[in-house]
């Protein structure tokens, strides 16, 4: 089957959304994420393209770009290449990390773009990862507030801060007040799926990843797993917190608490 013509912006600017292939995990960690936007900062010298949104979950991110000297395409290009190389070698892996083509949309109007930005930042809140999007570390809602965020340095606050006030502080916080809002707009996104898992399949892999270690393999309801062995387990099956400690019987703390480490 072809592939559809991407719409060309009239304004340049374009909402991204990139995927994870099979909806696995493309960060693994904060060093990933870190290295990710290290990668696009750069990618942006020589102004090939403007960032002004970004915000980074585990198994897609999404960007609001605006075309510099290089088109999207190129600029897309170029950054996932990169990163793919990194991500390969760091995890001993081969094959497609990322699903298809990036996904884009145009962004033509200026409450369209607030409303992107908006749902943008949101995005780690409704995931259940932080309570407001000021609090989402990986993501350029803070750039907006705080000039000395290490990632400002990536964003390009100027376009969506003018578009509240020329007074600079008026806008920020007109921004942050803006960002906390509700907002029903529809954007291209990854559907939520259900998770669906054969635990005993799961439960088998657990038990060959001991044996592999000449490590006890309680059939028991817990589980108690090295933290190691838990972060390759997330790595290999791509579980959500939830549903890795439902399955070994450990603390969804306890397990959130390893993931991070």
């Amino acid at each position: 089957m072809s592939r559809h013509q991407r719409i060309k912006s009239k304004s340049g600017y374009y909402h991204v959304m990139v995927r994870g292939n099979e909806k696995r995990n493309i960060f693994n960690n904060e060093d990933d994420k870190q290295r990710f936007l290290e990668i696009v900062y750069n990618k942006k010298e020589g102004n090939r393209f403007y960032l002004h949104a970004f915000c980074l979950m585990d198994n897609h991110f999404h960007f609001i770009l605006g075309e510099g000297t290089e088109d999207v395409a190129k600029v897309m290009k170029r950054i996932t290449v990169s990163y793919v190389y990194y991500f390969n070698k760091k995890y001993k892996r081969v094959g497609h990390l990322f699903q298809d083509r990036f996904k884009s949309e145009v962004v033509e109007q200026d409450s369209y773009m607030l409303s992107l930005a908006r749902y943008i930042h949101q995005n780690p809140v409704k995931a259940g990862k932080v309570k407001s999007a000021g609090e989402y570390r990986w993501s350029s809602h803070d750039c907006y507030i705080n000039e000395n965020n290490y990632y400002s340095k990536i964003v390009d606050t100027g376009v969506i801060l003018e578009l509240f006030s020329s007074d600079k502080e008026i806008a920020k916080q007109e921004f942050k007040r803006y960002m906390n809002q509700e907002g029903d707009e529809i954007f291209i996104d990854l559907p939520e799926e259900k998770e669906e898992i054969d635990e005993e399949a799961v439960k088998e892999l657990i038990r060959k990843m001991l044996q592999e270690r000449e490590m006890n393999c309680d059939n028991g309801a817990k589980m108690q797993l090295p933290d190691e062995l838990i972060k390759e387990f997330k790595v290999i099956t791509n579980l959500s917190i939830r549903k890795i400690a439902s399955i070994t019987g450990m603390n969804k703390d306890k397990v959130n608490k390893i993931l991070g480490s």
